[in-house]
C-alpha cells in the first residue's frame, strides 16, 4: 500500500483527503494508494508518524507547519528555498524527506486565469504565514508590485491594516492569505475599508470552505472580481501528485 497524507492543525475541513481519495477511485489504485489526515499539533510529532506509517511516500503540509517543517527536512527543493516555506514532501525509498511547494504553482496558475493579461496591478498581500511566502514569489515572478499586510509588524517590509487602507486606491489586486473567514467563523474578514472598493478591483481568497467568503461578499457587492482558492487547490494537488510520482 502506498501512502500518502496530510499534516497541519486543526484539520476539520481538508479539501485533500476528498480530492485524492476520488482521484484513486478515479484512477482504479484505490486498493493499492490511502491518503490520510494526520493532524498534529506540534511538529516534533511528525517523527512519530513516519514510525507508525512505514509505507507514507508523501504529505502535505498545511497550517501552521509551513515553516516549522524545514529543520526537519533531508533536502529542500531550490524554488521551495527562495519561497522559505513548505507544503509537500516526497519521501524516497531510503526516508529521506524532501520538501517542495506548489502553493506558488497553484496560485500563480489561479491568478493567471483570474487577472486580464498586462492588466498593470499593484497588489495587497494580506498576511505573512507559509501562504504568504509562496504568494509574494509568484508575484515577483510575474513582475507584479505588492506590499505585504499584517496585524503585527514582524517584518520590515510589512505595513499596517491603517496604512493598507491608504494604499487600497492604489493597489487594486487584493489577495487574503490569512484564515479570517474560513469555517465555521465565516463572519470574520480582514479589516479593510471595503467601502474604497469598485469594479476596478480584483480580490483573491485563498480560502475554499465557504465558496464565498465575506472578505469575497463585501467586495463583489461593491462591484470588484472575485476569487476562491479552490482552483489553487486543484492545482496544487495536481502538483503535488506529479511530485510524488517523479522518478
Amino acid at each position: 500500500m502506498k501512502k500518502f497524507g496530510l499534516i497541519g492543525f486543526p484539520l476539520s475541513h481538508s479539501f485533500s483527503k476528498k480530492y485524492f481519495t476520488d482521484k484513486f477511485l478515479e484512477l482504479s489504485i484505490s486498493d493499492s494508494h490511502a491518503y490520510e489526515l494526520f493532524e498534529i499539533e506540534k511538529i516534533s510529532d511528525l517523527e512519530k508518524i513516519l514510525k507508525e506509517n512505514p509505507d507514507l511516500k508523501g504529505l502535505n503540509v498545511t497550517i501552521p507547519h509551513k515553516l516549522n517543517i524545514l529543520p526537519l527536512l533531508d533536502e529542500i527543493d531550490p524554488a521551495a528555498a527562495e519561497i522559505g516555506a513548505v507544503n509537500v514532501i516526497k519521501i524516497d525509498e531510503k526516508g529521506k524527506k524532501i520538501g517542495f511547494n506548489s502553493d506558488y504553482f497553484g496560485f500563480k496558475k489561479s491568478l493567471e486565469a483570474f487577472i486580464p493579461p498586462n492588466a498593470n496591478l499593484k497588489a495587497l498581500v494580506l498576511g505573512n504565514g507559509g501562504a504568504a511566502k509562496a504568494i509574494m514569489v509568484a508575484l515577483k515572478h510575474l513582475n507584479i508590485p505588492f506590499e505585504l499586510v499584517s496585524r503585527r509588524k514582524t517584518e520590515e517590509n510589512t505595513v499596517s491594516y491603517f496604512k493598507a487602507n491608504n494604499l487600497l486606491s492604489t493597489h487594486k489586486l487584493v489577495i487574503n492569505c490569512t484564515p479570517l473567514g474560513t469555517s465555521p467563523a465565516v463572519n470574520e474578514c480582514p479589516d479593510l475599508d471595503y467601502d474604497m472598493i469598485n469594479s476596478s478591483y480584483y480580490f483573491h481568497d485563498l480560502i475554499y470552505n465557504p465558496g464565498e467568503t465575506l472578505f469575497m461578499k463585501k467586495a463583489k457587492d461593491a462591484g470588484a472580481k472575485t476569487k476562491n482558492g479552490y482552483d489553487m487547490l486543484v492545482f496544487q494537488a495536481e502538483k503535488s501528485w506529479e511530485i510524488w510520482n517523479k522518478e
